[in-house]
């Protein structure tokens, strides 16, 4: 009997574990189930222009993690915009330059406007996450903009 109930029980767990959408791998990492990816904990804490972001995410994070995973890139828009939040009753985190930014919890942003992988000519687009909408700005700006890596999983 106590056998049987065990297994319901770790049934029940499995399936809970299973409908989550992020999962923390413990490792600087979080699983995003729901878009096949995996997704860095914690942007590059500081300011960064574009082509340093790039670099930054290809090149120097995997190695800051503790297991290696390969093919890190920046964000598309629409890989940032699935992370923001927004309902009414989250009022997400206030970040290291003292912005509020409304991102799923388990990515720790230090400031509010995250680089996408999208660019024209010397544009980029930027996310905002605090007020959840995206601009185009020049590649060689800097101005608190972060590097959030991201990773496909297929």
């Amino acid at each position: 009997m106590i056998w049987i109930i065990m297994f319901c029980l770790f049934l029940n767990h499995s399936a809970a574990l299973a409908s989550e959408r992020f999962i923390d791998n413990g490792d600087g990492t979080v699983t995003d189930h729901q878009l096949g990816v995996m997704w860095a904990t914690t942007d590059n804490q500081g300011n960064i222009n574009w082509k340093q972001a790039d670099r930054w995410v290809r090149y120097t994070f995997p190695y800051t993690l503790e297991t290696q995973y390969d093919n890190w890139r920046l964000p598309t828009l629409e890989e940032l915009k699935s992370l923001y939040r927004k309902d009414e009753d989250y009022e997400g985190y206030d970040t290291d330059c003292g912005q509020r930014v409304k991102i799923v919890p388990q990515i720790k942003l230090s400031c509010g406007w995250v680089w996408s992988s999208e660019k024209k000519a010397i544009t980029a687009d930027v996310f905002n996450f605090n007020r959840g909408y995206n601009y185009t700005d020049r590649m060689v700006h800097k101005r608190a903009y972060r590097a959030l890596p991201v990773r496909s999983l297929k």
